[in-house]
């Protein structure tokens, strides 16, 4: 098994029981994030390859008493361990980005194409910063490089969402 495909996310998974209420827009956002994550990832857990596991991964999401739980299954269908994360760094970025991604599927609606390419930009720059805080969590946990943890912000967020 070469290296790209050991470090690498198979599949993913959301605990949907966390999610109450999502609307198309989020939806497709979903669905997309997922679609292109698995198509190219890097993602490395550290603990679990120092164990003797390999990938690629199986990994499944899910909120568990506020914190993000990332429950691994190696290449061999085993279980891998899980990761803790703490989200206390991320609220903010998670927040933020919801009230943006809001204003902009109501732009898109109602806004001239300048207005909407101003609150785009806003977005991206706000998901930048939750990819960057989801960056700085995994540290020394798992090793992964920004556009993997880009979509995988997409879906912690995803995770968040109540009706």
């Amino acid at each position: 098994m070469d290296n790209d495909t050991a470090n690498s996310i198979s599949e993913i998974t959301l605990d949907e029981a966390t999610v109450l209420a999502r609307n198309e827009e989020i939806e497709k956002e979903r669905e997309v994030a997922l679609r292109d994550l698995v198509e190219e990832n890097f993602f490395r857990p550290i603990r679990a390859t120092d164990k003797g596991h390999t990938g690629p991964w199986r990994v499944h999401l899910e909120v568990v008493e506020g914190m993000l739980a990332w429950h691994l299954t190696d290449a061999g269908g085993e279980a891998a361990g899980t990761i803790g994360l703490g989200m206390a760094r991320m609220r903010r970025a998670i927040r933020d980005y919801f009230a943006i991604c809001d204003s902009y599927y109501k732009a898109l609606r109602r806004a001239s194409a300048q207005e909407i390419e101003t609150i785009d930009m806003a977005r991206r720059g706000i998901h930048d910063r939750g990819t960057r805080h989801l960056l700085d969590a995994l540290e020394g946990k798992v090793e992964t490089d920004f556009e993997t943890a880009r979509r995988l912000f997409t879906l912690i967020c995803v995770l968040h969402i109540k009706a």
